[in-house]
């Protein structure tokens, strides 16, 4: 499929973009491109191979939420920009 530059214009025109002359013909390049690499793509062969969801078979790997007390707090809090109570204090996100 070749672009023309009606379909780059029309495209541009839907995304509200003023394109310039000099750009057009890029636009049609690089959107050539992004096409050929596509029809790459949809026409490789996959007979005889298996369908792969991921690269291996983990799944959602949890660990026990546990408590565990840091035992050199100043060091911890000493770049903090504010702290209270041994703790860092952030400014309110939420209204």
């Amino acid at each position: 499929m070749q672009v023309t530059r009606e379909e780059i214009l029309h495209i541009a025109n839907l995304a509200s973009l003023n394109l310039e002359d000099n750009e057009v013909d890029k636009y049609i390049e690089n959107l050539q491109d992004i096409l050929n690499f596509a029809n790459i793509v949809n026409n490789a062969p996959v007979e005889g191979l298996d369908v792969t969801i991921g690269a291996n078979e983990t799944k959602n790997v949890f660990r026990k939420d546990e408590v565990k007390r840091f035992k050199d707090t100043e060091a911890l809090l000493q770049n903090a920009e504010s702290k209270e109570q041994n703790m860092f204090k952030i400014p309110k996100v939420i209204n």
